[in-house]
């Protein structure tokens, strides 16, 4: 059994499934009393009645299961313990360190969600040198409940600041109850695979930015095989937010995150579950960031790389910030979209984009028009700043010079032709 808790308060208890026709799946039930905000997901309300998931895991709770080089680490300490390793035990090695506000443990365990210091600007200065990725990946493997094929970490950064009861305090309140679960995510990559992909990330969420789309702080080393992001689902106090992908709100498992539309499965959830006020700004800011991925030439714009964040399942559910973009076609110059846009993964035609921004998000001509414009003027910003980066770091320059071509053709392709 697993015990899953919700601001740090018990909500219920996970376990396998006894049917022996379906002994591959899971259950939950929520705990007597428990309150209708302490829900575990928008997509599973409070209830008398158990929720049964007949293969593997509820999509919420395998949504921050490690993917990749740090599951398979994960599997290989813990397999030969355990005799066997499936997604219900890696919840348990991980559970207590998580993006979002769910956290698990044992069945007779309390909840400690204390990670270890990290400095970050020793990880920003390099001051490891090539041992930093296995450094870090030994020390927080176990408390880094966060999805992604390419390694990442979920890390307590040492001098971090947080707002305690109205005063901006650093270390007088890092061991405080509030204050002892992660404060960023420390993102790495094969170099040889991907090379510079990190200095990639960096410049398409500084993309991001000009376009005015919410994105979390965001650093990259000195070496450029780092980047730092701040957690944008830690609030001032040090608890944490409510955050959902899309494949949750889909009821989709991790494998199924190429499947669907962004018309159904990205804009359509967020009308569903979107119950702000600002529904219509979320709805053009989503609408930003798929013609943005679309001009980036991002082929890994998934359902798990968009989500929703809230305070409570009961208050304004709204669009997450921005996370995970890169250019894909810089690696895999014949990628295509993750999704479908209006039948097909070929990137689309400013014409198509147009139509689709008007017809889905009821934004007038004229403001589709707009917003293609000040993406377009963003590609344009950062590509500059993308060059005189690759200037000063030569290990980088061919990569960029990459970058700009495709961000120039993604540009005239999807972008330019509705606004000329």
């Amino acid at each position: 059994m697993i015990r899953v808790w919700t601001d740090g308060q018990e909500s219920g208890l996970m376990g396998r499934l006894r049917d022996p026709e379906r002994d591959r799946g899971t259950t939950f039930a929520y705990s007597s009393r428990v309150s209708p905000e302490r829900a575990i997901s928008v997509t599973m309300p409070v209830r008398l009645e158990s929720w049964n998931t007949s293969f593997g895991l509820a999509p919420i709770f395998e949504m921050n299961l490690p993917e990749g080089v740090l599951r398979e680490r994960l599997r290989l300490a813990f397999a030969k313990a355990t005799g066997s390793f499936d997604e219900f035990d890696l919840l348990t090695v991980v559970g207590r360190s998580q993006v979002g506000r769910i956290r698990y443990t044992g069945p007779d365990e309390g909840l400690n969600e204390e990670v270890p210091f990290q400095s970050v600007d020793e990880i920003l200065a390099s001051r490891r040198g090539g041992d930093l990725f296995r450094y870090l990946i030994e020390k927080f493997a176990t408390f880094s409940g966060i999805s992604g094929v390419q390694p990442k970490v979920l890390i307590r950064d040492e001098d971090a600041s947080v707002l305690v009861k109205g005063t901006r305090t650093a270390n007088a309140h890092r061991d405080s109850p509030g204050y002892r679960g992660a404060t960023h995510i420390v993102k790495f990559w094969e170099p040889n695979e991907f090379p510079e992909l990190a200095a990639n990330e960096y410049f398409c969420l500084k993309v991001a930015e000009r376009c005015g789309l919410e994105v979390p702080r965001h650093r990259l080393s000195e070496d450029g095989l780092a980047l730092v992001v701040d957690r944008f689902d830690l609030r001032p106090d040090g608890t944490y937010r409510g955050f959902e992908d899309f494949c949750v709100l889909n009821a989709k498992r991790t494998d199924d995150k190429y499947r669907g539309s962004y018309e159904t499965s990205i804009l359509r959830r967020l009308q569903q579950f979107g119950t702000s006020s600002h529904r219509a700004e979320d709805l053009e800011k989503l609408f930003t960031l798929i013609a943005l991925n679309c001009a980036l030439r991002n082929g890994d714009a998934h359902l798990k790389n968009f989500g929703v964040c809230y305070d409570s399942p009961l208050d304004e559910v709204r669009l997450a910030p921005v996370f995970d973009l890169v250019t894909t076609t810089v690696y895999m110059p014949r990628d295509k979209m993750a999704l479908m846009l209006d039948g097909s993964t070929q990137w689309p035609t400013a014409k198509t984009l147009q139509r689709f921004g008007e017809v889905r998000t009821g934004g007038s001509r004229s403001d589709i028009r707009k917003i293609l414009e000040r993406v377009s003027d963003a590609l344009s910003d950062v590509s500059a700043e993308m060059l005189a980066y690759g200037k000063e770091h030569p290990s980088f320059s061919d990569i960029g010079k990459q970058m700009q071509e495709h961000w120039e053709a993604g540009r005239r392709q999807s972008l330019v032709r509705a606004v000329g």
